[in-house]
């Protein structure tokens, strides 16, 4: 391929993306504002607090806490702007009817794919948040990486810092509570009460500028997002990442049901 080839190609590939990203907002503004904004306002009734402290214009990371698969429905409630999350490339990748409308739906509703086959996940999500935030959007987060199994707030991967780094951008830090009694894992809905979501003050990392390499940086960075996380939430902070936190917990209750010997006698 030559260099014209290849210029040619790279032009036709970024309208295809502007294009998919122009009818993307499209249906993110009639996903948020008519078919499943006004509902989900009417029946939870979310709170919001510190909204005034997401900027209205420019890009920035909402960085939150996970307790739900529900947490990425309720942040965008709270002002106009688009939040785009990423999301498994399976939920993109369906046939039928049913393939189509999950396709329509994640994209709606701010999410983009990453292949999180091969290790590659954080890799992806990276370059995800990066493309986002360099056409000024807002990108969101879950630094924890997977949904916290017990309520409490696990430590923070350091991709958001890097992230937040070499963007240049500010974070937000986001704290989500209540969705895990909405929706806790392996239900949809079990009941019905309002959450509330707090916006806290931008933090700033321009001090770190130029040592995104730096992994003693990075863990400093993603432990000051962590700990503003915490405070918002006042979640009980437990220094292990949640998926090993998840595998000693199942472990634990293994050993406790082998260990319970009922009288033979």
């Amino acid at each position: 391929m030559t260099k014209g080839d290849r210029r040619r190609a790279k032009s036709e590939l970024a309208v295809r993306k502007d294009k998919q990203d122009r009818q993307g907002r499209g249906l993110y503004w009639v996903m948020r504002n008519v078919l499943l904004g006004p509902p989900v306002r009417r029946i939870f009734n979310p709170i919001v607090e510190g909204a005034e402290n997401v900027p209205k214009e420019g890009p920035a990371i909402l960085a939150a806490n996970h307790l739900s698969f529900a947490d990425w429905l309720f942040m965008p409630l709270a002002f106009d702007r688009r939040i785009t999350f990423v999301a498994k490339s399976d939920y993109f990748t369906g046939d039928g009817v049913k393939g189509w409308a999950q396709r329509r739906f994640f994209a709606g509703t701010g999410q983009v794919p990453i292949d999180r086959s091969g290790g590659r996940a954080s890799e992806g999500a990276l370059r995800a948040g990066l493309r986002v935030l360099e056409r000024g959007d807002l990108f969101g987060i879950f630094p924890e990486g997977t949904r916290s199994h017990d309520g409490r707030l696990y430590k923070g991967r350091t991709g958001v810092a890097r992230m937040a780094l070499e963007a240049k951008v500010p974070v937000i830090p986001v704290g989500v509570i209540g969705t895990d009694v909405i929706a806790p894992p392996g239900k949809v809905v079990s009941k019905v009460i309002s959450p509330t979501v707090k916006f806290g003050k931008p933090l700033d990392f321009s001090r770190y500028d130029g040592m995104s390499e730096d992994r003693f940086i990075l863990r400093s960075v993603t432990d000051e997002i962590m700990y503003a996380i915490m405070e918002l939430t006042g979640q009980e902070y437990v220094d292990m990442y949640a998926p090993a936190a998840k595998e000693l917990a199942a472990k634990q209750a293994k050993q406790a049901e082998e260990d319970e010997v009922s009288p033979q006698t």
